[in-house]
This record gives structure tokens, C-alpha cells and sequence, in this order.
């Protein structure tokens, strides 16, 4: 079956009107494509359906976050994922989650303000091991002012202020349906913390919070029948903390596990599984549609936008970034536990200094075991001071925020210098946010591989320009030009051949993008 060369400027046409069928026709021996009204009485021998961004994905995820499109943009920590990306997001139809992750309560709350009432939004509650405190007090703040969704992340267990913010105010409705008013979408890679969130809250916490006096008995039995997630983003090979999965494994993966815990607890509702981590250009949404995700979820590319809480300079450098300039380096929040963020190589040293401060972490008890030549390299070279003022400027810190760290430290040389080693990573990220040129060569810049992949794509295009990078222009873009190729997809399967080159995927303004998505004339 093969589309006249004639005709192939009709077959891209066809396929980039994304809301209009068509149809494919035998005509004496030859194949024409068609508009349903102009087939009359030809054998039809091949259909071009109607592919529309705002139905791919699930419609009852974007029903239950009130959305137009099934697109989230992630939670990027330290105030990257924005109000302004959140606000932006929802006036285009989508959802952003505000990255509450290493800020101080005030700056959250005042998130809050900005965006409470106003548009479909969630705030991330990140597992924090290191500081469980601060964990509790951020999910108590969006109990108290009615944050209404969390995107979990990082978690390597449940813990209590998660199941507390799930399960409180928990009902049972006019109809006899369990309703959480709560909701939770846990960002995970691992089976085993899935497995988790895919199942009801553990008893133990359950049985915590009546002794608490947070929940009845009554509400204790109401949350066995509903899961800890209402929807659950399987997180593949991502900036900041990543098992670097593949998605083409992780997404069925997560998708088989739903679906036999389903089997296992018939929630009312089945949480739905969403999918993050490479989600930055058509080829890759189509893909992930196409295996069951309900919804996707962008960081690396949005962090990029002029919306995004960084800098413009971190914003050239992530413009710029390749496909080699990715590398894994310690986290600041688990330091101690060796676990690793992927970030940005190219134009920083910050993965090879981090690595350099956990060698040493792991070698030595305490910083006055560091050898006298690799204690004058960290205070010239890294921390571009003596430690012991390092180590007063933590303290004071940590005496303000948790003061128990301060005592630990003074009894523990080794937490002491794990202290002072994390003072850089956790600085390096705001310097990156802030723009210190000085410290340019030390940026934090979490970043994931899909980077690489979304500035090949847009390469010659007006998306190429840092400046011109908006979060929703780049939404609509990748949701759209997935509706093409999905289009161009099915006829292939079809046995139609489609020519190198076609469709053209180039990125388009939001006003074309408008114009192709509507029924033709």
C-alpha cells in the first residue's frame, strides 16, 4: 500500500491535522488518502483516526486533578519547580507541583499563599531520613493549610507524616465510597517501595495515629480499603535522585505490579501509574503513552524554562547540554547512605568534587584524620575556607533548624565532618539557583539525559534559545507533535511506508499548535 509521491505533501498535512480523521482509499490500483466525506463509494482500505493531546493518557487522572492535558511538571527541589511554573502550568490545563524540597517553611508557605484556590496545583513531601523532623513539619503545614495533593519522592520506606497526611479526614460519602480528601502521588523506581504505596497504609501507623488521637478506629478501618498513592509515577532514568531505570522496563514493570495488587485489595478506585524520567521529546511521550503510562511527569526540561527557580546561567548551560555531559554524584540529603543524584557534567565540577568529599567521608573517622595535603585542597580548593569556619557557619545553622544535629556532631567527629562535607553540596545547589558567578565552577545542576535529547530535537528551532523555553509552549509541543507521530505510527502499521523526513516534528508556536489541533474547516 503506498501513498503517491504526489500526494505526500496531503499525507503531512493529514497527519499534522492531529483532531481530523482520514481515510485510506483504493482507487483503480492506487491509494489516496481522504477526507471521510470525499471516500463516496471507494474501497476504504486504511484509517487515519483522530489523535487530540488532551485525550492521550488517562481521563480519569486529568478528571481528578481537575486538568485538561495527562502532563505534570515534577517537583524540582530548592524552589526550581516554581509557583511561577506551577501557576503557569495550570493555566495551560496541566499540573505543576511546587519543589518544596530543601526550602525553610517560610518560603513554602508563601507558595502556598501565591497559589492556594487559584488553579489545579500539588507540593512535593520528600522523604528526608537525615531530618525526619522537618519532614513532619512540612506535612503538618499542608494539613493545616489544605494542601489537597503531595507528590511523594525519594521515599525508601513510608513513614508516619506520610501516612498522616494521607488518611486524615478520611470518610465515607453519601454513597457508601471511601473518600481520602488527601491525595498522594508517590514518585518511585523500586518494586519493593511501590509496593507500598500500591497497597493500603501500614496498620502499624495506622494503629499509631488512634493512640495519637489523629484518627477514630472507625477511620483506621476505612483506610484499609483505599491505597497509600491514588496514582504512582514510575521514575526511570532521571535528573536528581534516580536508580537510573530504563522506562521501556520500569513503566510495564509498575504497571504488572498495579494491576496484581488490584487483583489482591479491589480498591473502588485502581491508583493509576504515571511515568518519569527521559519524558522530553514526542518520540519518548508517544512511547511512554503507548505503554500504559496515564499520565507523564518533566523535570529536566522545565528546569530549563524561563518559569523554572534557577538562573539564567544554569539555563545556557542546560541549553547546551549533550548526551556525554551526565554524571552521578552524591547526594547532600543521604550523603552518609551513598546515594547518588545525576546532575550536570558539562561546564561544573561539582559530581567530581562530591565524589572527592564522599572518598574522603568513607576513609576517615573524623576531620582531623584528614591527612594535612588533602585538608589544604579542601579548604583551597572546595570550600575556598578554613573548615572550622565551615563548620561554625553549619552550626549556627543547624542550631536554628535542629539543634539535636549540633548535639550529635559534638559527640560524633565523624557526623561532624559528614556536617561540614554536605555544607558544599547543599550550598553548591544554591549557588547554581542564584547565580553566583564566582561560583560557577561549582553548580549543582540536577539534570537527566532527556536534557540532552530535548535540545537535539529542538536544535534549529526557536526552542533553542534559552529565552524562548516556556514551560507550557514546551508541553504543548511534546504533547502535540506525540499526536503526529502516534498518527504517523498507525499508518505504518497499516502498511502504509512514510517517508524519511515526514512527519516533521519542529517545534511550532502555540498559536499553530491551536490551529492544528481543532476539526478542518
Amino acid at each position: 500500500m503506498v501513498v503517491p509521491t504526489s500526494s505526500l505533501e496531503l499525507l503531512e498535512r493529514a497527519l499534522e491535522r492531529v483532531a481530523s480523521p482520514w481515510l485510506l482509499v483504493d482507487r483503480g490500483g492506487s491509494t489516496d488518502l481522504v477526507e471521510p466525506e470525499e471516500a463516496g463509494s471507494d474501497r476504504i482500505v486504511g484509517y487515519l483516526p483522530s489523535v487530540r493531546p488532551e485525550l492521550l493518557g488517562d481521563a480519569s487522572f486529568r478528571k481528578a486533578h481537575g486538568i485538561r492535558y495527562a502532563y505534570v511538571s515534577g517537583a524540582m527541589a530548592n524552589g526550581i519547580g516554581s509557583a511561577e511554573i506551577a501557576e503557569a502550568m495550570g493555566h495551560a490545563g496541566m499540573l505543576g507541583i511546587f519543589g518544596a524540597a530543601g526550602l525553610p517553611i517560610r518560603r513554602v508557605e508563601a507558595a502556598i499563599d501565591r497559589l492556594e484556590g487559584k488553579i489545579p496545583h500539588g507540593f512535593n513531601l520528600i522523604h528526608s531520613p537525615n531530618d525526619p523532623a522537618l519532614e513532619g513539619k512540612v506535612a503538618e503545614l499542608y494539613l493545616r493549610r489544605g494542601v489537597r495533593l503531595v507528590e511523594a519522592s525519594a521515599y525508601l520506606d513510608l513513614t508516619l507524616p506520610v501516612v498522616r497526611y494521607r488518611v486524615r479526614g478520611i470518610d465515607r460519602d453519601a454513597s457508601g465510597r471511601v473518600v481520602a480528601p488527601n491525595r498522594v502521588m508517590a514518585k518511585v523506581s523500586r518494586v519493593e517501595v511501590a509496593t507500598k504505596f500500591l497497597s493500603p497504609p501500614p496498620e502499624r501507623f495506622l494503629n499509631e495515629l488512634v493512640k495519637l488521637g489523629e484518627i477514630t478506629p472507625d477511620q483506621a478501618r476505612l483506610a484499609a480499603e483505599i491505597p497509600m498513592a491514588d496514582d504512582l509515577t514510575a521514575e526511570a532514568d532521571s535528573g536528581g535522585h534516580t536508580d537510573n531505570q530504563a522506562a521501556v522496563v520500569l513503566i510495564p514493570t509498575m504497571v504488572a505490579l498495579r494491576d496484581r495488587l488490584q487483583r489482591q485489595y479491589q480498591f473502588a478506585e485502581a491508583p493509576r501509574i504515571g511515568a518519569a524520567g527521559g519524558f522530553a521529546t514526542p518520540w519518548s511521550a508517544a512511547a511512554g503513552f503507548a505503554m500504559g503510562a496515564s499520565y507523564l511527569v518533566v523535570g529536566s526540561v522545565n528546569q530549563a524554562c524561563v518559569e523554572s527557580g534557577t538562573s539564567d546561567l544554569v539555563r545556557k548551560m542546560l541549553a547546551e547540554a549533550r548526551q556525554a555531559d551526565i554524571a552521578m554524584a552524591p547526594a547532600a540529603d543521604m550523603f552518609e547512605m551513598g546515594v547518588k543524584v545525576q546532575v550536570l557534567k558539562r561546564g561544573t565540577m561539582f559530581a567530581m568534587r562530591a565524589a572527592k568529599l564522599h572518598e574522603l567521608y568513607r576513609a576517615h573517622d573524623s576531620i582531623a584524620a584528614i591527612s594535612p595535603s588533602d585538608r589544604a585542597m579542601l579548604e583551597k580548593t572546595i570550600f575556598k575556607a578554613p573548615l572550622e569556619t565551615i563548620w561554625d557557619q553549619t552550626r549556627t545553622y543547624f542550631l536554628e533548624r535542629d539543634p539535636s544535629q549540633v548535639d550529635r556532631a559534638e559527640r560524633e567527629p565523624k557526623h561532624l565532618m559528614a556536617l561540614v562535607f554536605r555544607w558544599y553540596l547543599g550550598q553548591s545547589s544554591h549557588w547554581a539557583n542564584a547565580g553566583e558567578v564566582s561560583r560557577a565552577v561549582d553548580y549543582q545542576v540536577w539534570c537527566g539525559p532527556a536534557m540532552a535529547a530535548f535540545n537535539e530535537w529542538v536544535k534549529g528551532s526557536f526552542l533553542e534559545r534559552p529565552e524562548e523555553r516556556r514551560v507550557a509552549t514546551v508541553a504543548k509541543n511534546i504533547l502535540y507533535h506525540a499526536c503526529v507521530l502516534i498518527r504517523s505510527r498507525t499508518l505504518a502499521a497499516q502498511g502504509v511506508p512514510i517517508p524519511s523526513g515526514i512527519p516533521s516534528l519542529t517545534p511550532i508556536s502555540l498559536a499553530e499548535i491551536d490551529r492544528r489541533t481543532v476539526l478542518s474547516d
